[in-house]
C-alpha cells in the first residue's frame, strides 16, 4: 500500500481478527476503517466518542490485498481486516498540529511541573514546554542530572493510551543526534495499573503528582520572590 499522504477513510462492511500481547475477533458489520499519514490504524463503530474496536498504533506496515488489509508492525502484532463490501473510500489531508489549548487540570499540570520538574525526578530541569515532533508536541522536554534527555507527557488520568502517545513520540525524538538518547516519564494525578504496567514493559518511568502538594510549592515560591 502506498504511504498515506493524508487519512484514509474507509467504510465497508468487514470483519476482523487481531493477533498480538492478546487476540480478539470483530464480527461482521459496517465499521469505519482509518488510516493516518503516521500509520495508526483504527476500526470505529457508530458508538462512543473517540476509541476504536480494534487499533494499532503507528510504525505500521499495510499490505492492501484485493478483500482485506494485513496490518503488521515490528513488535509482531497483526491485525487482518477483512473487506466484504467498500462502501465508500476517501483520502482528506489533516493539519498535523495539534490546535488544541489544554484546559483544567492537565494545564495546571504542565505549568507547574515545568516550574519544578524536581516533583518528577530529582535534578530534573525543564528545557521547553510542547516541544515539536512531525507528530505532535511533546508536554515537556527535559534534561535530566546526567545531561540525558528525558521526554514527559502529562494527563489528568494515566492510561493505556498515553503510555502509547509517548512510546510514539519517543521513537521520533531518537532520530535526533542532538537529543538520542531519550527517555520518558508518563506522569498523572493517577496513573491505572495497566498503563504502569505497559510503562515499565517498555522501560518508561511513571509518577503519581500530588496537585495540591505542586500548587503548596508554587504559592511558597511566588511569596519568596514577592515584592
Amino acid at each position: 500500500m502506498a504511504r498515506v499522504r493524508g487519512v484514509r477513510m474507509l467504510i465497508a462492511r468487514c470483519s476482523a481478527t487481531y493477533s498480538g500481547r492478546l487476540s480478539s475477533t470483530l464480527s461482521s458489520g459496517v465499521r469505519l476503517i482509518m488510516v493516518k499519514a503516521d500509520g495508526c490504524v483504527a476500526i470505529h463503530a457508530d458508538i462512543g466518542a473517540y476509541k476504536p474496536l480494534n487499533w494499532m498504533n503507528a510504525p505500521n506496515r499495510v499490505d492492501e490485498l484485493e478483500d482485506r488489509w494485513i496490518v503488521t508492525n515490528p513488535a509482531g502484532e497483526r491485525l487482518e481486516i477483512l473487506l466484504e463490501e467498500v462502501l465508500q473510500d476517501l483520502e482528506v489531508s489533516l493539519d498535523t498540529e495539534r490546535g488544541l489549548t489544554m484546559s483544567g487540570v492537565e494545564r495546571e499540570l504542565q505549568e507547574l511541573l515545568a516550574e519544578h520538574p524536581g516533583h518528577l525526578e530529582a535534578g530534573l530541569r525543564t528545557i521547553t514546554r510542547e516541544f515539536r515532533t512531525d507528530i505532535g508536541p511533546i508536554d515537556l522536554l527535559c534534561r535530566d542530572a546526567t545531561g540525558a534527555s528525558v521526554a514527559v507527557e502529562i494527563k489528568r488520568i494515566g492510561e493505556i493510551d498515553g503510555v502509547e502517545q509517548l512510546t510514539r513520540y519517543l521513537a521520533r525524538l531518537e532520530r535526533d543526534p542532538e537529543l538520542a538518547p531519550v527517555r520518558g516519564i508518563f506522569a498523572a494525578t493517577v496513573i491505572k495499573p495497566q498503563a504502569r504496567v505497559l510503562a515499565e514493559s517498555r522501560g518508561i518511568g511513571w509518577v503519581e503528582i500530588d496537585v495540591d502538594r505542586l500548587r503548596g510549592e508554587e504559592e511558597r515560591t511566588l511569596r519568596l520572590f514577592a515584592p
